[in-house]
């Protein structure tokens, strides 16, 4: 009997879950990146503008579903300048569309760009006091904690554009999911390809999900969208309406890509399958050493692998590569949870 992964019907809604505007550091209208990335083929946008939760509800169509959401920075002190500093940024995305109560609030701080000018538009519970931000992993479980509790999906961002190694990310808890790829900070000279970051998450028995980004800011004067469709994460949802899209989120009907597609992901009779777009190599990475690959012969392209399910591999996700080097990802599956 099949179990899909991702579910067999529904459809994928191309999306880009970490998006910044005019209304804080970005250089684009929330208006024009909609039509950005609508010429480019996404139904989806998260926008996570820093420090600020708006409304964008007025931008939806039933081409296009705009997500409400907002980035929080915390960087490290004590450093000569940003350049010398570590930080850990994460986004939280409204899981309803009326969740416009910005949790870890502070009335007076960290606003910054044009975010200020936005001050008098953010609700907040009024009865909490100001949320001090402070680079330690408590203050990041504490973000995470809130979010999740306030109706919030979160993610981890960027650890190497933010300089963080091991020492530091696995100390950190309560999140959904990180960047696997963020492609803004990939076409800024960052390797913010992060499957080291991912597998060393899991291996400490954290179960979370990956997802691409773009993480644009659209600033380039004379390219508007150098840093748009990049990277992003395909939802596979019954419809593009809010809470059905995230509902997919929460389940982690998605997958994360650079360009190759994947089709069909289920377990049957003790293996895994996978179906993609054409491809050069698909692998199978589990939290041991054992592993596998199905490797296209020279000049020729494969759509489809199947490896074993084995339970004591602890987890396992798959990757596909296609010719010019882009992958897709998977989320990571645990044998225990599987039916």
């Amino acid at each position: 009997m099949k179990q899909y992964l991702l579910p067999e019907s529904g459809r994928d809604y191309k999306a880009n879950l970490h998006c910044h505007t005019n209304i804080s550091d970005g250089a684009a209208s929330p208006e024009r990146v909609k039509q950005v990335y609508l010429d480019k083929g996404y139904s989806i946008i998260a926008y996570t503008d820093h420090d600020i939760l708006l409304d964008h509800s007025d931008l939806c169509d039933e081409d296009f579903l705009a997500l409400n959401g907002f980035e929080i920075e915390v960087t490290e002190g004590g450093k000569p300048s940003f350049d010398f500093a570590k930080c850990f940024h994460v986004c939280l995305i409204a899981k309803e569309p009326d969740n416009l109560i910005q949790p870890c609030y502070h009335r007076s701080a960290y606003l910054f760009a044009n975010a200020p000018k936005y001050r008098d538009r953010i609700r907040y519970d009024e009865s909490k006091p100001d949320f001090v931000r402070a680079y330690t992993p408590e203050c990041f479980a504490e973000i995470c904690r809130e979010g999740r509790e306030n109706g919030f999906f979160v993610t981890y961002n960027h650890p190497a554009w933010s300089v963080e190694g091991y020492p530091e990310y696995s100390r950190y808890e309560g999140m959904d999911a990180m960047e696997y790829f963020n492609g803004g900070c990939i076409v800024g000279g960052w390797d913010d390809i992060n499957p080291r970051v991912y597998d060393d998450l899991l291996r400490q028995g954290k179960r979370l999900y990956c997802i691409g980004t773009d993480d644009n800011h659209n600033s380039n004067p004379d390219i508007i969208n150098c840093d748009a469709g990049i990277a992003w994460t395909m939802i596979r949802a019954d419809k593009l309406e809010y809470r059905s899209v995230t509902k997919a989120l929460e389940k982690g009907h998605f997958y994360a890509s650079m360009g190759p597609e994947i089709h069909d992901l289920y377990v049957e009779d003790g293996r895994i399958h996978i179906t993609t777009s054409d491809a050069v190599f698909i692998r199978c990475i589990t939290a041991n050493r054992p592993a596998g690959s199905a490797i296209a012969p020279k000049g020729q392209v494969i759509t489809s692998a199947s490896f074993p399910l084995r339970p004591e591999h602890g987890f396992f996700r798959l990757e596909v590569v296609d010719a010019c080097g882009n992958r897709a990802v998977t989320n990571a599956y645990f044998p225990d949870s599987l039916g």
